[in-house]
């Protein structure tokens, strides 16, 4: 059965390659299980329902991409995101879970159909790559920003807007120790290295009392958020905005990881076109619109199922055996509800150091791409909103690029984002 499906022999593997596969990348993304329930708690959804909800629509979604599109790699929730649909679209817009969770149905449903279309490739190659950099970057200084705080590594002050935290709290240490910790193990090329670090400190911040550890296994918890959806603000300008940021971000991060992905796999032809890579898109969409049926945010395709490609991950067994573990999961919710913030906000910084990379494909010498890009990764974390980044930072790329007479690279898609965000700054300053 699994040769039938699977078509193991063809991609020149086995089922146990496939399945260590899959194991490996388990072990690097499993920290998701402890980071989405609690980021998707700040925006008050109960910790049980949120955990539910991000196994289930994790596990669905790699069962999709690996039945339906034969892809070895992992769904879940995609951070950055879920940070953007707890302290920005909930928090900081004032939308209640449920309509953000309406929100990102929207954001999906309309992705699943713009993928449907020629419209996708064509986005694609008009968007800058020096743009796409930046809005990968200053995502991750979101990100980062987010995890810094939380942390308590900064802090708020009336006098330079931030400051550094206090250090002499034992939470505020240990989630440093735990962030240098977390970057040693990754450095040494250890799997699972961002789980084991987020145990580790969870473990010291138990044993000094720090935390409590309500438990090890259930029976899988009766609570959920699914089907929570409200539509009732889908008119508002506010929503309109979180539907225009989910579906631009979304866009590129599963396009770009899907991309990069497929380089280190035989799912790139010789023609440089990529094996099932509508399907894969597709797959990466569908699980966003379950996962927000469901009650959680954005889910994507994650880089870190590179670690079940080294460990040999051809077919999408791969992807299934992720599945299988995350389902197995639902049993330890007393153990993952138990583990302290101050042992999950390294993750988010950590994380956002691999968005960064994206900045090396700038041409820093050519400020008419820099400064775009500096404008896009500043303005995110400062403003706290994604769209104010993506949008100065297209008006910055127009203006320059018009001031130095070279028009002609100015595509329409750019003018057609641009013109989104004029749009969506207009209807913000209401």
């Amino acid at each position: 059965m699994l040769q039938k499906i699977f078509k193991l022999d063809e991609n020149n593997t086995t089922a146990i390659t496939e399945i260590i596969a899959g194991i490996s990348t388990f072990f690097t993304l499993a920290f998701i299980i402890a980071v989405n329930p609690a980021i998707l708690s700040d925006a008050g959804i109960d910790f049980a329902a949120g955990f539910v909800a991000t196994l289930i629509a994790s596990a669905l979604g790699c069962f999709i991409i690996g039945i339906w599109a034969g892809w070895p790699v992992a769904i879940a929730p995609g951070m950055g995101l879920n940070a953007y649909f707890a302290y920005v679209v909930v928090l900081g817009h004032g939308l209640s879970w449920q309509q953000a969770l309406a929100a990102v149905f929207v954001s999906s449903v309309l992705f699943f159909l713009f993928s449907l279309s020629k419209a996708r490739s064509w986005l694609i190659l008009s968007i800058p790559k020096s743009l796409q950099a930046g809005i990968t970057a200053g995502i991750g200084m979101f990100l980062a920003m987010i995890g810094l705080t939380s942390a308590g590594i900064i802090v708020d002050n009336p006098d330079t807007l931030i400051g550094i935290g206090d250090f002499t709290q034992a939470p505020v240490l240990l989630s440093f120790i735990g962030l240098i910790f977390m970057a040693g193990l990754s450095y040494r090329g250890l799997t699972g290295a961002i789980l084991l670090s987020i145990l580790v400190i969870s473990a010291i911040g138990w044993s000094m009392g720090l935390a409590d550890i309500g438990g090890i296994a259930s029976m899988p918890p009766l609570a959920t958020a699914a089907f929570s959806l409200d539509f009732s603000a889908i008119a508002s300008a506010g929503f309109l905005s979180v539907v225009f940021v989910m579906f631009f971000v979304d866009f590129f991060d599963t396009t770009g990881t899907l991309t990069a992905i497929a380089e280190p796999t035989s799912l790139r032809k010789p023609d440089g076109t990529i094996k099932n890579l509508d399907k894969a898109v597709l797959a990466d969409t569908s699980a966003s619109i379950f996962g927000s049926l469901l009650g959680t945010s954005n889910m994507t395709t994650y880089l870190e199922s590179a670690a079940g490609l080294k460990a040999g991950g051809r077919t999408g067994l791969t992807a299934v055996t992720v599945g299988v573990l995350f389902l197995s999961c639902l049993f330890f919710e007393p153990f993952f509800a138990s583990i302290p913030s101050f042992a999950t906000a390294p993750a988010l910084i950590f994380v956002a150091a691999a968005f960064l990379s994206s900045l090396k494909n700038v041409n820093w010498d050519d400020m008419s791409e820099a400064l775009p890009v500096l404008v896009i990764v500043l303005i995110m974390p400062l403003t706290f909103s994604i769209a104010a980044g993506i949008t100065f930072g297209f008006f910055a790329y127009v203006g320059m690029k018009t001031l130095a007479g070279e028009n002609k690279q100015l595509s329409t898609g750019v003018w057609l984002i641009s013109a989104f965000g004029l749009i969506w700054l207009i209807l913000s300053t209401l």
